[in-house]
């Protein structure tokens, strides 16, 4: 008889279970603590009994654990001193989207090379978000692969589904359940409706299938996530952090019943992809909430240690070091200059 099953198949890999790496790699009371105040500040943000804003800012993706901990340093030093009227997340991407093919993250390919040994990956990203949570430092993440969050979502302060995922009803249902502030991206092409349709389904209770934490298919019931907002990122070739369209986003968001909380995504369509642009569309913004807007509660930045992007290499010693292999990064001095820049704007409207 001809093969039914698995026709297209090559091989099938046990990892470990989430019980199992995390018996391994607990989070510990000390990394608890700063999940908790983490979550609950930007909760706070959101509801508007902080009047603060929170910047998620990082590299685009992390495939260098040394360069990612010598950032993530710099960083929690920015951090506490900015921290009277700006409250800073670090960006960490470890899974990233494909519109076609390329490398999928530091999750499935650590070693870069289609290698995929996902086991490594994992134990890497844990290892890296307990750093974070020891140090202070809170992380945010996007939620792509649905099991993921399973092992590494105790983990996490606030989490964003993707441009290209926001449409899925499989990630609608996970960000239903997920026990951070969920944020939704409008669409590639620049609209809000797939954004808005998933913050409606991921407020709402869901039944859906997943694993448990000892690796077993489960129906996980949800309540529905109170903490949803939207994310303008830009797309099909516009911007839309623009006060008009922070309006329109405005009055979309009240008219569908939910608080008009907005995060601007600096980079992507927003920035045309250009590093450059980053710095002027974050100053437009903090512009707007100088001059009395207050929907736009968080930013985004696209931001590494140097400049720019690189390709993949053969020879993956020539790598630059924290230099982005996805999309272009500005570094670390104009990352200061503009985080600091804002903190004193924002010092003066806060005063």
């Amino acid at each position: 008889m001809q093969q039914i099953s698995d026709v297209n198949v090559i091989s099938q890999n046990l990892i470990p279970t989430p019980v199992e790496i995390k018996s391994d790699l607990p989070l510990g009371s000390g990394a608890a603590e700063t999940v908790i105040w983490g979550r609950e500040s930007v909760k706070r943000i959101l509801d508007r009994k902080d009047p603060r804003i929170f910047v998620v800012v990082g590299p685009c993706s992390i495939h260098d654990i040394t360069a990612a901990r010598e950032y993530a340093e710099r960083l929690k030093a920015l951090a506490d001193r900015v921290c009277d009227n700006m409250f800073l997340v670090m960006r960490v991407y470890f899974e990233k989207p494909r519109t076609t093919v390329g490398w999928k993250g530091l999750i499935n390919d650590p070693d870069m090379d289609d290698s995929f040994k996902v086991e490594k990956g994992l134990i890497l990203a844990r290892e890296f978000f307990l750093h974070l949570a020891k140090i202070g430092l809170p992380a945010g993440t996007e939620a792509l692969d649905p099991i993921m969050p399973q092992y590494l979502s105790d983990l996490w302060t606030w989490t964003a589904i993707g441009a290209r995922t926001a449409e899925s009803q499989t990630h609608r249902e996970l960000a239903s359940g997920l026990s951070t502030p969920v944020a939704f991206k409008n669409g590639t092409d620049g609209g809000l409706g797939v954004a808005m349709n998933g913050l409606k389904s991921a407020s709402r209770p869901h039944h859906f299938l997943g694993i448990n934490q000892q690796g077993q298919t489960s129906v996980f019931h949800t309540s529905g996530n109170p903490y949803g907002h939207i994310v303008l990122r830009g797309g099909g070739g516009q911007h839309n952090y623009d006060s008009v369209n922070v309006a329109r986003s405005e009055q979309q968001l009240q008219q569908a019943g939910f608080p008009a909380n907005l995060v601007v995504d600096c980079s992507h369509g927003n920035s045309d992809k250009d590093p450059v642009l980053q710095r002027l569309v974050f100053g437009d913004c903090i512009n707007q909430i100088a001059e009395g807007n207050r929907s736009i509660v968080g930013l985004m930045l696209e931001s590494n240690l140097n400049w720019g992007n690189q390709l993949i290499p053969d020879d993956l010693t020539t790598l630059k070091y924290g230099v982005s292999i996805t999309d272009a990064c500005i570094d670390w001095n104009t990352t200061v200059e503009i985080i600091e820049s804002a903190h004193q704007t924002l010092q003066q409207v806060f005063a």
